[in-house]
């Protein structure tokens, strides 16, 4: 099974091709899995010949974890097809629901941060593994508001319901930088304080990417470049380690030209540099 190691980016259609003769420096290509598993033809072997230079990484958005609907067995299959002709060590979602009555909302809307819901997604998340035969790694996800609780529910914070998930699913963490700084900006928490809050054994890949700022609320549209904020939040959660955790840039709408993205690996490595000496 291939490793997840280095600093990578998201695959993209308009630059696919340009990375199979690319010079500069990509360690791994994460791939949004609706968009090729039920595909053939030209865009199936152009996604077979990249998993030839490059480790890929399944991160879906249809899993539906925290939904109530039953989990899609088509959606599994397809993954689980697609995760073993790429030989890729794991898939990844996000810790949300995006479907109800069977019906996709095209949302990643936010789950209430309690023990019951953290059972349904600890619970959904082991069967999703176990359909596909390889380790389910859940993502923190941005939210704009905060799904109402009851009295007596118990409500947690949202590193104690991650915790709470993870444990409940067996499962490991996307740490998304750039989520946890857009979040710790829209509902006022400190953004350090909840990666410190986090079990950091448990990840085994972050995420960084661009954002967009709308009147007072700033909105996880993935536009980058980075800012030097979410750079500093990098730069602590590296510190963290002490070690380089596999990381990947995302940028996925207005989407420019590859060297500028690879600009963005470029100075990923730069950061992690700085703070953890020489890297290869």
């Amino acid at each position: 099974m291939k490793k997840l190691e280095g600093i990578g980016i998201g695959l993209r259609t308009p630059f696919a091709s340009e990375l199979l003769t690319t010079p500069r420096q990509v360690d791994w290509l994460e791939i949004i899995p609706e968009n090729w598993m039920f595909y053939g033809g030209k865009k199936r072997r152009l996604l077979r010949e990249l998993s030839e230079r490059f480790t890929l990484v399944p991160h879906s958005v249809s899993l539906n974890v925290g939904g109530l609907d039953p989990l899609d067995a088509r959606f599994l299959d397809g993954l689980a097809a697609l995760t073993q002709e790429l030989d890729a060590p794991l898939f990844s979602d996000h810790v949300c629901f995006a479907s109800t009555g069977g019906r996709p909302l095209h949302e990643l809307l936010p789950l209430p941060f309690t023990e019951e819901a953290a059972d349904v997604v600890g619970r959904r998340a082991k069967q999703a593994a176990q359909h596909v035969g390889r380790p389910l790694v859940l993502e923190n996800a941005t939210f704009y508001a905060h799904m109402p609780v009851a009295d007596g529910e118990g409500r947690m914070d949202e590193a104690g319901f991650m915790r709470a998930c993870l444990e409940r699913g067996d499962a490991t963490l996307l740490l998304d930088v750039n989520n946890v700084y857009v979040n710790s900006k829209n509902h006022g928490f400190d953004a350090r304080a909840f990666i410190d809050a986090l079990p950091l054994e448990k990840v085994s890949y972050l995420h960084l990417a661009g954002h967009t700022k709308q009147d007072e609320v700033i909105i996880d549209t993935h536009i980058g470049p980075i800012i030097d904020d979410v750079w500093a939040l990098y730069r602590y959660t590296l510190s963290r380690f002490g070690r380089l955790v596999p990381t990947l840039i995302e940028w996925d709408q207005d989407i420019p030209p590859l060297d500028q993205v690879l600009d963005e690996v470029d100075r990923a490595r730069a950061e992690a540099k700085s703070v953890l000496g020489g890297l290869p």
